[in-house]
């Protein structure tokens, strides 16, 4: 994965190349405007994201902000992370359909899904996605996948 070195999702997408600007500043722009209040947007793990701050939730499993939604502008193509779909087989029909639709196929990994043109994202999808948790929601889901993986719950 390309990493950046901004300190700001604003100097991330100054630091792009020319070919790789006009999609993210797009891209950004769908999920800030979908993305539930409460969610803090921030430059982790060398690209944009969103996340349930400490603040509100510091029980994680690694002691960083649980990791909502991020996005990176690759080498080859664009990547979208998603958790909610992977945790929720709705969410990840809905996506699959969202590109079928789109008349594309989904390449997606546990939660990245990456794309290389704008025209193959359903960014309406993506937003709708993004837009179907709040931040309760998304602990509360985080929590049961835990439970689950731990045996707990």
């Amino acid at each position: 994965m390309v990493q950046s070195r901004a300190a700001t999702v604003a100097q991330y997408l100054k630091d792009l190349p020319d070919d790789k600007v006009a999609v993210s500043k797009k891209v950004v722009a769908a999920l800030r405007k979908a993305m539930p209040k409460g969610f803090v947007e921030g430059m982790t793990w060398g690209m944009p994201t969103w996340e349930v701050p400490l603040a509100r939730y510091p029980d994680t499993y690694n002691g960083q902000p649980l990791m909502y939604c991020a996005f990176a502008a690759q080498k080859n193509h664009y990547s979208i992370y998603l958790t909610s779909p992977y945790q929720e087989p709705k969410l990840m029909k809905r996506l699959e359909d969202g590109f079928a639709a789109n008349g594309a196929k989904l390449d997606m990994g546990k939660s990245c899904v990456r794309f290389r043109k704008l025209e193959a994202l359903p960014l309406d999808v993506i937003q709708e996605i993004v837009g179907a948790l709040d931040v309760d929601g998304f602990i509360s889901q985080y929590e049961a996948a835990r439970a689950g993986a731990t045996g707990g719950g």
